[in-house]
């Protein structure tokens, strides 16, 4: 498997999984900040961007393995690891199924899978409402029903996708990875864990991520107040820092 990858800054590693739909570009806002103080690898999952996009469906699992390859091809023994929506399915996965390459680990607007809470139906009411409109006011509607906020943001990221289009197929795939992601070993993550999300996230239920941190033993939940699916777009420099006081 090719797998696309970057790196900036030095210090202690920090591995970043991006989640549906999104390529690596999109973790702008904190690589920045982060590389200031760590070694910062982030990438394209399969499916995306400049990665293979082999046909799928996909599983959390795969993604994690290609994560793991990500830190093997960048010498990397062990790292922080932060994944965002689908990401965190599979850092969840990366830190179960190698709990000694994971430091620490931050899980950003996620979920366990299986009993929690459902899509929020303004997502499933667009998901429905999408294949009768235009390409181009699907795009602005899913874009901005990722985020609390309006504006030039909206316009931004609605720029940025459009320039970097997902591959149809490789995102079917990357959707099946989490619609059926369950997570029955939440209790066995051992890694100390920081669950972030936006207080107003209509993709994935910010409940998940109190479930999240109550399940995993050594955990802490952070809510972003005002603040949608893409919270470290619309809050990057409280999100930067609120990552740096986790890492150390």
């Amino acid at each position: 498997m090719r797998i696309a990858s970057e790196e900036r800054g030095s210090g202690f590693p920090v591995l970043l999984i991006m989640g549906l739909g999104y390529g690596r570009w999109a973790w702008e806002p904190l690589v920045g900040p982060l590389a200031e103080r760590y070694r910062v690898i982030w990438f394209d999952n399969r499916g995306i961007g400049d990665s293979d996009k082999p046909s799928g469906p996909y599983t959390a699992a795969q993604m994690a393995a290609d994560a793991l390859q990500v830190l093997d091809e960048h010498g990397v023994d062990r790292a922080h690891v932060a994944g965002t929506s689908l990401g965190g399915m599979v850092a969840q996965e990366l830190a179960l199924e190698q709990p000694e390459r994971v430091a620490k680990l931050a899980l950003l607007c996620t979920t366990p899978g299986g009993q929690t809470f459902p899509i929020p139906e303004a997502t499933l009411s667009l998901i429905a409402e999408a294949p009768t409109l235009a390409p181009d006011v699907a795009l602005r509607r899913f874009v901005e029903n990722a985020l609390a906020t309006r504006g030039e943001l909206v316009d931004d990221l609605v720029a940025r996708r459009t320039a970097n289009p997902p591959d149809p197929a490789g995102w079917q795939g990357q959707a099946a990875a989490g619609t059926t992601y369950v997570n029955p070993r939440v209790e066995q993550i051992a890694q100390e864990t920081l669950v972030l999300t936006g207080d107003r996230d209509t993709v994935i239920d910010p409940r998940n991520s109190e479930l999240l941190a109550e399940r995993i033993p050594n955990a802490r939940l952070q809510v972003f107040p005002g603040a949608g699916h893409l919270f470290f777009w619309e809050q990057p420099a409280a999100v930067a820092a609120a990552l740096e006081e986790f890492f150390g």
